[in-house]
Parts: structure tokens; C-alpha cells; sequence
């Protein structure tokens, strides 16, 4: 068993704390906050080890009655692996930490690259990993993009990839971001980070970005353009794409047009807080016009990530495989929304209305 500490329990590390509890070869031995508040005792009610990340707000846990079992330290003396789940920026100051006590580190896109030995996708770069003492799992932008150009890339070639990122404005639970009614560039330069961040995972594949904000909170919606060094058809490319088990290509006669739709979906068939870890391609967008690919998917920027973290934790912790690791997160998890499509564990499809 691999004992995990993710710190920070927060939008991203409380799935990925969940993820970690479904896995067969994992044990989650605890979780971090750093203040008692709502999450702190969310934590608790699921059965989980709280630890205080801060050593001197040990006293505002004990003021507000929520029990710690000890500080990030404590954690990090039991775990083999830390997944830290914290604000963008906080891991390159947890960094010296994890090192002192001789921990493997899974970090978040939200990081400079620089921040660990690699940057990680396992669709994309899982076989530069084995070799790593840390990781940075890219953001969800990222592993939704390499996700989709790599066996775009192996299959065809890609000469070139333009993608233009309309990106929520923030998570639902954030109060404090925007745009209130307005949709802006950002950043105003092109490339955005995005394509130079795709480059750490797939480095030969040429692509462009450019990124807006939208004031939504649901999910990112990317409109793509890959110049393929090939000519497949659509329904080819559609084959190939319905092939892979991260990536859901959603059927015309689903009748689901937008991302309210794909969260109300999500959560009608009993994903968790209505999670989608799936790139979800509009099945009727995908066109090709000779050599040039144009489709439109959304990223649930809360979620794709997440079993992207359980495959770096084994890449860091085992010698196994990426197709073993990548078949073991997604059955844990009950990846695969286009099984559920087909017959909702029913034997019939479940958004067939003939009764």
C-alpha cells in the first residue's frame, strides 16, 4: 500500500483525497488545513485524519473543537508520497519541506514547471516519470490539451495546433473572482501559457494558444484547429478520439449543449459533486477540411486533474505501468461516460426517452 498525505484540502485536493481513498493500492493516511473552517470539518465527517498545515494554528483548531491528529510534519513522517494541493505558489514554499523530510511531491499546475523533476500527463509523458523524486501534474488546461494532441500526434501528425481557451471565470466556490459581466483577454498576449505549458509534456508538437475569461463557473470550453501532416476523415478522427478512456465524445442525440447540461448529466448518474474527469468532445463539431481538424471540447477544470494525480502517486511510489496505472485509476474511479451512454449499467441507454 502507498501511504498518501495530500496538503491542502481545498477544491482540488478534496477530490483528489477521494480519488485516493477508492484506490485498492493506496492508503490516504490524512489530509491538511490550515484554518478550521467548513472544509476542515468536511474532512472529518468523510472519515478522514485532519492535520493542521500551519504548526502555530494548532491552538484556532483546538478554539473551534475540530480535532487534529497532528501538524504537516506528523503527516509528512507517515506518508511515502505527499500530493500538495495548495494555492499556486505555496508549493515552491513547501518545497524545502518535503525535501527535509525526504518525501516525494506531487505538485499542481498552478506551479512553475521548474518546481519538480518533470511535468506529468499520462497520456502525454508518463514514461519520463519513472526517474522523478518529484512531479507536477499540469493544469487542467494543460492535461485536457495533451490529452487530445497526443494521439493526435501518433496517429496522424500534428504540423500545427490553434487553440483558443474561453475559460471560466472562476470555481464556484470562489467569491472573489471575475469577470462580473464582461468577457476579456487574458492574458492579451498570445501564446498564452497554456501551449509553451502543453510543450513540457508533448515537446515536438507546434501549438498556439490564446485564452479568455468568461463569467461562468461551470467549465473551460477550448475551440480547436490542428493542422494534421495527414487527411483522415472525421469519422476516423472520431474513432480514434472515441478510443481513448479520458476523452468522451458526446453523441448529437445526448441532446447536452453546453456545460450546464454536461454537469447536470454528471451529476443525474452519480459522478460525485458532479465531476467530470473526462475531456468531453462535441461528437458533431468534430470536421475536417483537408488536413485541418477543427472540434470543440470542454475541461472541468475542478476534475480532470484528479486522476492524474492518483497515476502520478504510482509513477512516484511503483514501478507499474502507465497502461496498468491508467486502468486501475480509471476503474477505481468509474471512469468512462460513454459506457454509461451506451446502456447505464442498464443495458439500455439512459437518455433514450422511448418510454
Amino acid at each position: 500500500m502507498i501511504r498518501v498525505g495530500v496538503n491542502g484540502y481545498g477544491t482540488i485536493g478534496k477530490r483528489v483525497a477521494d480519488a485516493v481513498a477508492a484506490q485498492p493500492d493506496m492508503e490516504l493516511v490524512g489530509v491538511t488545513k490550515t484554518t478550521p473552517n467548513y472544509g476542515a470539518e468536511a474532512a472529518i465527517r468523510r472519515g478522514y485524519d485532519l492535520y493542521a498545515a500551519i504548526d502555530d494554528r494548532l491552538g484556532e483548531f483546538e478554539a473551534a473543537g475540530v480535532g487534529v491528529t497532528g501538524t504537516l510534519a506528523d503527516l509528512l513522517d507517515a506518508v511515502d508520497v505527499v500530493v500538495d494541493c495548495c494555492p499556486s505558489g505555496i508549493g515552491e514554499r513547501n518545497r524545502p519541506t518535503y525535501e527535509a523530510h525526504g518525501v516525494p511531491a506531487v505538485y499542481q499546475g498552478g506551479e512553475d514547471a521548474g518546481i519538480a523533476d518533470a511535468s506529468f500527463n499520462a497520456r502525454g509523458s508518463h514514461a519520463g516519470a519513472w526517474d522523478a523524486d518529484s512531479l507536477r501534474v499540469v493544469s487542467c488546461n494543460t492535461t485536457g490539451l495533451s490529452r487530445l494532441l497526443a494521439p493526435l500526434d501518433e496517429t496522424y501528425g500534428v504540423e500545427k495546433a490553434r487553440v483558443t481557451l474561453v475559460r471560466r471565470g472562476g470555481d464556484p466556490s470562489e467569491t472573489d473572482r471575475g469577470p462580473i459581466n464582461d468577457v476579456v483577454p487574458d492574458p492579451k498576449t498570445v501564446p498564452s501559457h497554456h501551449g509553451p505549458d502543453v510543450n513540457t509534456i508533448l515537446p515536438g508538437v507546434d501549438v498556439d494558444t490564446a485564452a479568455l475569461k468568461a463569467p461562468v463557473t461551470a467549465m473551460h470550453t477550448h475551440s480547436v484547429n490542428v493542422t494534421l501532416e495527414t487527411e483522415p476523415s472525421a469519422a476516423a478522427v472520431g474513432e480514434l478520439l472515441g478510443g481513448e478512456g479520458r476523452l468522451f465524445l458526446i453523441p448529437e442525440r445526448a441532446g447536452i449543449d453546453g456545460a450546464g447540461a454536461l454537469k447536470d448529466y454528471a451529476a443525474d448518474v452519480g459522478r460525485p459533486r458532479g465531476d467530470l474527469w473526462e475531456n468531453c468532445v462535441w461528437e458533431e463539431s468534430i470536421s475536417v477540411e483537408g488536413r485541418d481538424l477543427y472540434l470543440f471540447q470542454n475541461v472541468h477544470q475542478e476534475a480532470d486533474v484528479v486522476p492524474e494525480n492518483v497515476d502520478a502517486i504510482r509513477a512516484l511510489a511503483t514501478d507499474t505501468t502507465r497502461a496498468e496505472s491508467v486502468a486501475r485509476t480509471d476503474e477505481s474511479l468509474g471512469i468512462g461516460l460513454e459506457s454509461l451512454l451506451s446502456d447505464g449499467g442498464t443495458g439500455r441507454s439512459p437518455l433514450t426517452a422511448d418510454d
